[in-house]
């Protein structure tokens, strides 16, 4: 099981008034030595803060890997007989965003993230934050977790809405989506990998919002969840937890 935040991104594009869409666009070289450059939503794994009350309710935390042990990631594994009582339990402590057991606001991850797409931080006065709601998958699916492959898992995620206000960071934001390309990321993930790193690199994506809802609505509901390509890039089926599009794989709560 994995419970995680995402974020929809949005800012007023400086030139026209369009209500955008910012993703992170991560390149990543996988085993077979070839790169995959995929946009996803803006977040990452909800921290468990004290462990003690999920251990009182499902017995000793087994994490997916040693990875989310050490960062003490909800990345866990259970039986299928808890998942309805640790679901309600998510639900429960990540309605409160100052809540002591689990890490219920997004603004750390927020923080880094822009810090490795823009390369500057992103500041409290230059952003509102607003809660969405939660998106459920029930049905177990293959983890995309580089670090417990093949695992099947269920997820959870914490959504908000993140307006930015501040022009200037609008501007960024639009230029360096247009800066680096997809390719560029490739070369950066594969000189990553040379210099002993783990092979990734990541940049930012903006898009018109209206474009990304359109291009999934105009497919049957059946078919939606799936990798979108709009504009010349990959969306991972992740983007859809992020936008208001029907798909009968997720429970909207």
């Amino acid at each position: 099981m994995s419970v995680a935040t995402y974020n929809r991104v949005v800012f007023s594009n400086p030139l026209d008034g369009a209500l955008m869409l910012a993703l992170e666009r991560k390149g990543t070289v996988l085993q077979n030595g070839n790169v995959n450059v995929r946009a996803q939503p803006f977040g990452g794994g909800v921290k468990i803060l004290d462990s003690i009350p999920l251990e009182e309710l499902i017995g000793e935390i087994q994490f997916d890997s040693e990875r989310s042990k050490q960062e003490q990631d909800f990345r866990i594994l259970i039986e299928p007989s808890h998942w309805e009582s640790v679901k309600e339990y998510c639900l429960l402590h990540l309605r409160n965003q100052d809540d002591p057991y689990l890490e219920a606001h997004p603004d750390r991850e927020l923080v880094e993230e822009f810090e490795e797409t823009l390369g500057l931080g992103l500041k409290s006065d230059q952003h509102e934050v607003q809660p969405v709601g939660f998106v459920v998958e029930n049905h177990p699916v293959q983890t995309g977790n580089e670090h417990a492959r093949g695992q099947l898992t269920v997820r959870l995620y914490r959504t908000f809405e993140v307006l930015v206000t501040d022009p200037m960071l609008c501007h960024r934001m639009l230029t360096a989506s247009r800066q680096v390309s997809d390719h560029t990321l490739e070369i950066q993930a594969l000189k990553d990998a040379e210099r002993g790193g783990s092979g990734h690199a990541c940049a930012i994506l903006t898009l018109p919002l209206g474009l990304a809802v359109e291009s999934y609505r105009a497919l049957s509901p059946d078919k939606r969840y799936r990798k979108m390509v709009i504009e010349g890039h990959e969306l991972d089926e992740s983007v859809l937890a992020i936008l208001d599009v029907d798909v009968p794989q997720y429970e909207r709560i």
